[in-house]
């Protein structure tokens, strides 16, 4: 089904919303009323799955408004300015046509290419719309794993792990699913903040400056200060006033005190021992832009700051977290005892208990009455069903598996749970 492409993007902005809503109710029409509940539910996490490529959309299209007025303001200024013009020869005249019509040709091509490309950008969003509404209780299990690739994906891209990500794209062939063609436009950010060069950083910053200032980021503020500190640590000091005259100076109603910090450096010098000024020369400063830069394409761009795998484990690790996860004895069935998974789970509050549970550390099983639990003379408990089989097999004999204590089954004494 082709999608035509939206006269702007702010009229589009309603879009997604009412489509999702749309994709939630016809999975959940199809859906079982056993699981419903659980469907449903899941779908209504997919909110970046589709705000990423409609912001997207919604650039694009941006974009090309703003380039095609520009064109054709130009073009009616040169018309303008021809027609005033009454000492304009038949040959001037007709070169100036010439290059009117030339410009006016480019302007077409430039509007069929972005034409095509919001064309394409519609389709993801139709792709994704259709993807939602193909859940139902028949391909439940195919339409989960399908979304495990994508939050594989998602989180190699986030971890610059580019070529993984396409080759597991392509293996399954998802590419309207995910955001490669986003996150590579960060990627170029990111290398080059990563070489110390700033100059991608702030053409992002005035391709989305009506959005960014909107949002009051300081990204392209913290880029000009480390444009700075860069020319202050070349010996570089009046070019470094000069830059600070025509780019910093604009920003000195808002951010007064950081700029009387940093054009401080001319007096310290990046050789300083004080703590205040060398803290602006250490290379973190350059992470720390990386990071924030990071921050601000995600907010941007209607993304969650962490990736969304990690989300998902967390979700589950809040239920299993306890206060013997971080124990030694900790089992190793248990995720938590994973250093991985403890660091993950370390911002998480302890998941909330009203019952306490008792495990066989043989069986795996819950102890209760139907299976109480029994204990040895070495005080280790195990349950009823664990230790009879072990007697059956042994003679009535019993061996703590943790202690190799060795005792007859009459030994072990009945523990009541209160």
């Amino acid at each position: 089904m082709e999608v035509e492409p939206l006269s702007n993007g702010n009229s589009a902005a309603a879009a997604v919303p009412n489509a999702a809503a749309a994709a939630i109710a016809a999975a959940a029409a199809a859906a079982p009323s056993s699981k419903l509940t659980q469907l449903t539910e899941s779908l209504k996490l997919e909110h970046q799955f589709l705000r990423v490529p409609f912001e997207h959309y919604k650039k694009t299209i941006r974009a090309n408004h703003r380039a095609a007025e520009k064109e054709i303001s130009a073009a009616v200024a040169s018309v303008s300015e021809a027609a005033d013009d009454g000492d304009l020869s038949p040959d001037a005249a007709v070169q100036r046509l010439n290059s009117l019509v030339s410009r006016l040709q480019g302007l077409k091509r430039k509007l069929e290419e972005g034409s095509r490309t919001e064309h394409l950008q519609a389709q993801r969003c139709r792709a994704r719309l259709d993807h939602l509404e193909s859940a139902d209780m028949d391909n439940l299990s195919e339409w989960n794993n399908t979304r495990l690739k994508r939050i594989l994906v998602d989180y190699m891209l986030r971890m610059s792990y580019y070529d993984t990500a396409i080759k597991l794209v392509e293996s399954s062939n998802i590419p309207d699913l995910v955001d490669i063609d986003v996150f590579n436009e960060a990627k170029k950010v990111i290398d080059a903040l990563q070489i110390k060069e700033v100059a991608p950083a702030l053409a992002w910053c005035a391709d989305n400056k009506s959005r960014l200032k909107k949002s009051k980021s300081k990204l392209e503020f913290q880029l000009r200060l480390q444009e700075f500190i860069e020319l202050v640590r070349a010996e570089n000091n009046l070019q470094a006033i000069t830059y600070a005259r025509k780019y910093l100076a604009p920003w000195g109603a808002t951010h007064m005190k950081e700029l009387q910090r940093v054009t401080a450096t001319l007096a310290f010098k990046s050789s300083t021992e004080c703590a205040t000024y060398k803290v602006l020369f250490e290379p973190k400063q350059w992470d720390y832009l990386v990071e924030q830069f990071k921050q601000e394409f995600c907010r941007l761009y209607g993304m969650t700051f962490e990736p969304l795998l990690n989300i998902y484990l967390q979700a589950g690790l809040s239920a299993l977290k306890t206060p013997f996860c971080y124990e030694d004895d900790c089992t190793k069935e248990d995720p938590l005892s994973q250093e991985s998974f403890r660091k993950l789970a370390q911002p998480l509050p302890y998941s909330k208990q009203h019952h306490s549970k008792l495990v066989c550390y043989i069986t795996k099983e819950l102890m209760d009455t139907e299976n109480p639990p029994l204990v040895l003379p070495n005080g280790y408990v195990y349950s009823t069903k664990a230790l009879e089989e072990m007697a059956k097999k042994n003679n009535g004999k019993i061996t703590c598996p943790r202690t190799g204590l060795v005792c007859n089954y009459t030994d072990v004494v009945k523990a009541y749970i209160s």
